[in-house]
């Protein structure tokens, strides 16, 4: 029985995803997953992108850790404004690719003039925590690097909100100085004991056996579940002096308490927030521009959000 509590454009584009073979996320093998993820992006996208400015790929040489990181660069056709924003794609940190993130990449790009820096960060379970987060990070350093001018953003949806979440933490601790973090329905809480993870435990969209699956190859190790820069519960007490924050969630999300709830704890951290709570939406909705005229809105509204905090 479908929610009543659903946007019903929303509710006809998951029961088309549904019927045509889409969900749920997790398969039989990761690279099964990975490649059913990637083709639905495609798909969704089709032939409809978003024009921008220029775009190109560039590479990360981490001399930290000694590793290479894909990024590719945006910039918009209009006149681009100093900021340039970090781009975490979604996927559980086990799919997604530069691919899967051109979409949303181009809509940040061109929704704030801004400079785009989309991350190609490894994945688990070949690269489990912290390996992506690590990647994120150095990918945060080297833009801050290229246009030391700008303001400095770090953004992301679903599993890309919660490496966001984690890289603002150790920016804060670490450099360089940031000026704003988007958090787009973040994944943070790897107990998955909120209230909404079993609310909406059969979705739609993400269900809690996703959950689990992409849990479980991110952070085999149980130790690395109390780890504060993945587990931001963990962080609750130690957010004092975080980038300012816009936290968007979905009503109909599994993933929407923790989101809250991080919210709750920035803002009590002395952090300012900008919060938008997403009714009748669901988990990756930002993805879900085209099917949704109140997924495109709500996503317009996140941005906004961002916009006014950089410059207010």
């Amino acid at each position: 029985m479908t929610d009543p509590r659903i946007d019903p454009e929303i509710a006809t584009a998951v029961a088309r995803l549904e019927a045509d073979g889409w969900l749920p996320m997790r398969r039989e093998t990761v690279a099964e997953a990975r490649r059913v993820y990637r083709d639905l992006a495609l798909a969704r996208r089709g032939d409809a992108v978003t024009e921008v400015g220029s775009v190109h790929d560039d590479v990360v040489s981490d001399a930290v850790t000694g590793t290479d990181v894909a990024v590719r660069v945006y910039e918009p056709a209009s006149a681009r404004q100093e900021v340039t924003v970090v781009w975490l794609h979604g996927g559980g940190w086990v799919l997604g690719d530069l691919e899967t993130g051109d979409a949303s990449a181009r809509r940040v790009c061109t929704h704030l003039g801004a400079t785009v820096v989309s991350v190609d960060y490894r994945l688990a379970p070949e690269h489990p925590h912290p390996a992506p987060l690590t990647d994120a990070h150095a990918a945060l350093r080297w833009a801050a690097a290229r246009r030391p001018s700008d303001r400095l953003v770090v953004a992301g949806d679903s599993a890309g909100a919660g490496l966001a979440a984690g890289t603002a933490l150790l920016a804060r601790d670490w450099g360089p100085q940031l000026d704003a973090q988007l958090l787009l329905y973040p994944g943070l809480d790897p107990s998955m004991a909120s209230a909404s993870v079993a609310e909406n435990a059969d979705g739609p969209f993400l269900t809690r056996a996703d959950l689990e699956w992409f849990w479980e190859r991110y952070l085999p190790d149980p130790a690395l579940r109390h780890d504060p820069s993945v587990a931001l519960p963990e962080a609750a007490g130690d957010l004092r002096d975080v980038a300012a924050a816009v936290v968007a969630t979905a009503e109909l999300d599994p993933l929407r308490d923790e989101g809250r709830a991080h919210a709750d704890a920035l803002e009590a951290a002395g952090v300012a927030v900008r919060r938008l709570e997403g009714g009748g939406l669901v988990h990756g909705y930002f993805g879900l521009a085209v099917a949704s005229s109140e997924a495109r809105a709500e996503g317009d509204r996140a941005l906004d959000a961002l916009r006014d905090l950089l410059t207010g």
